[in-house]
């Protein structure tokens, strides 16, 4: 009684403090993110015809990426297996007509995804469509889409390189969180010629386990750029098939259909072009977090029986798979909490549940981290170099807007420019909000009002939004998990809208581009695009279809009970 006299003061006290004291706040706002999708019918015969189309438009558009990179991709300084090739070299010549052709297939993934979405979220949360495609027939897409990106030369950043760098210094015995590819390799490295001037003298940024890994990788490909990449590109394959594996999973937990879930946060274009044509290991990380989050939760299955042997190997398992994720990049481990506010819950009201929750999800984390970073031979350097990448200046992190902008504004009033010591301020003031809503999620996973995987999708959104260096691949960190459980138009427009846009705006980094290059390819692409909608205005699903309405939604869809 007097462990539950005081989780009820603390509660209280939290809520108070978070803005929770409404006995209804989370309802009327984050819970109105989330409905539970009732299933439909597979497609008609028309739809079919309409998704085949739509399928080869955005198989199209990959095959003209991959086609165009050859010209304006991210290619190798030396050993670019492509350079004065005939017929095939002359797309590094062509430099404005391969990035029209790289932008064209870029506008035709994006509307091929935004059609796809008719068959698979409806009207995006108003209305669900009345006929649903399969989780087949993604997953085929899916996979048409991928291969082309699979193996075109990396696209949209050069990360890849780095990666490749740091691990050589970590297969040589040197320790990669202390010295940078031009110290520890040399400049005229063939490895380090390929990493950006403003990377080569900066330690890794990773995790342990991800150049664990890479030192692997860098022992059989040796300086062999063109194997190096593929073999880094599996490991981003990888993690893509975890996410699809463990996302549809997730989102039957919420009551979201998976196809829903997997249209938004695996077939979503950043995915294609960032994690796949990209080489990211945030692929990785997103992989095992989702996966281990699942596995954590089947753990806690089964209210009112026992936790038994098979549930602490399943949480145990899921612990260590987040944990290896947190060692790929650090910010999944946040995922931590949300589980032990979940098995917390489990384990009954009072303080001391929460404690022991605490107690052993740690243990677990700690014992996984020291393997890692002592097998490894990597240790704790990691640890010093989580914020290399704060050098950066964003424009799509909002403290380091907020702070560029009012530093403009003060050169303007001649004032000034004080951009750095604004920064200075700005970033406190956002982390120390992010810190704020995740501690509201926690509590609203601990008292029940959300379930943990959609409190950890708010809080990862908020952390992204207020980081001090956001990346386009970063918005994936908040998008992929708030796709198995946020269904409404409330988080579906934005994200939709977000990864779209995004998509079309970024170069392929293959070449310093003239402004005089970017107009015509973008001319190019909108009269590309004006007479595909033209042409295609009858064939395909560009305008919804009049007099549909959503299906009722019953409770108890996907195996969700109420």
């Amino acid at each position: 009684m007097a462990f539950e006299g005081a989780r009820r003061r603390l509660i209280d006290g939290g809520r108070r403090v978070l803005g929770l004291d409404a006995a209804t706040a989370d309802h009327n706002t984050l819970a109105s993110l989330h409905h539970v999708e009732a299933d439909v019918p597979e497609l008609d015969p028309l739809e079919l015809a309409q998704f085949r189309r739509i399928r080869l438009l955005g198989a199209t558009g990959t095959v003209l990426i991959a086609i165009s990179a050859l010209g304006v991709a991210a290619q190798p300084v030396l050993q670019n297996p492509v350079s004065g090739v005939r017929v095939i070299g002359v797309f590094a010549r062509w430099q404005t007509s391969s990035l029209a052709l790289s932008m064209i297939g870029t506008v035709l993934v994006v509307m091929a995804w935004l059609l796809l979405g008719r068959f698979a979220v409806g009207g995006f949360g108003a209305t669900a469509p009345l006929h649903r495609l399969t989780r087949s027939q993604l997953d085929r897409t899916l996979l048409l889409w991928i291969l082309p990106l699979s193996v075109a030369p990396p696209l949209y950043s050069t990360d890849v390189y780095s990666y490749l760098a740091q691990s050589e210094i970590a297969r040589r015995g040197m320790d990669p969180y202390v010295v940078g590819p031009a110290s520890g390799l040399g400049v005229g490295n063939i490895l380090t010629m390929n990493v950006p001037n403003i990377w080569r003298e900066t330690p890794a940024p990773y995790g342990p386990l991800i150049l664990w890994i890479g030192r692997g990788i860098a022992q059989i490909t040796g300086d062999n750029i063109i194997f190096g990449v593929w073999a880094h590109r599996t490991l981003a394959l990888g993690g893509v098939a975890l996410i699809v594996w463990a996302l549809p999973r997730l989102s039957r937990r919420c009551g979201v259909a998976p196809v829903s879930a997997l249209w938004l946060g695996a077939a979503n274009p950043l995915v294609l072009f960032h994690l796949v044509a990209g080489v990211h290991n945030d692929a990785l990380m997103l992989g095992l977090m989702l996966t281990g989050i699942e596995f954590c939760l089947r753990g806690l299955d089964g209210r009112g029986k026992p936790f038994d042997k098979r549930a602490w190997a399943l949480l145990t398992f899921g612990v260590v798979v987040i944990t290896l994720s947190s060692t790929v990049k650090f910010t999944s481990i946040i995922a931590l909490g949300f589980v032990g506010m979940a098995l917390a819950r489990r384990w009954g009201p009072g303080l001391r549940p929460l404690l022991a929750a605490a107690a052993t999800l740690l243990g677990i984390a700690v014992v996984t981290t020291l393997f890692v970073s002592f097998a490894s031979g990597l240790g704790f350097g990691w640890i010093y170099t989580l914020n290399t990448a704060g050098a950066v200046r964003s424009w799509m992190s909002l403290p380091t807007a907020i702070g560029i902008i009012t530093g403009f504004g003060g050169v303007l009033l001649g004032l000034g420019d004080h951009t750095t010591a604004l920064l200075f301020i700005t970033r406190p003031i956002a982390g120390a909000v992010a810190g704020f809503v995740t501690l509201r999620m926690l509590l609203a996973t601990w008292t029940g009002r959300l379930p943990a995987v959609g409190a950890l999708g708010v809080s990862l959104a908020a952390i992204v939004l207020l980081f001090p260096v956001v990346q386009p691949w970063y918005l994936l960190w908040a998008i992929v998990p708030l796709a198995a459980w946020a269904t409404t138009r409330a988080f579906r427009v934005p994200a939709v809208a977000f990864s779209a846009v995004v998509s079309v705006m970024l170069m392929p980094r293959g070449a310093d581009y003239g402004v005089f290059q970017i107009i015509e390819a973008a001319v190019a692409v909108v009269l590309v695009s004006v007479l595909f909608i033209v042409w295609t205005r009858n064939r395909l699903p560009w305008r919804a279809s009049p007099g549909v309405s959503a299906p009722s939604q019953e409770p108890a869809a996907y195996g969700v009970s109420s």
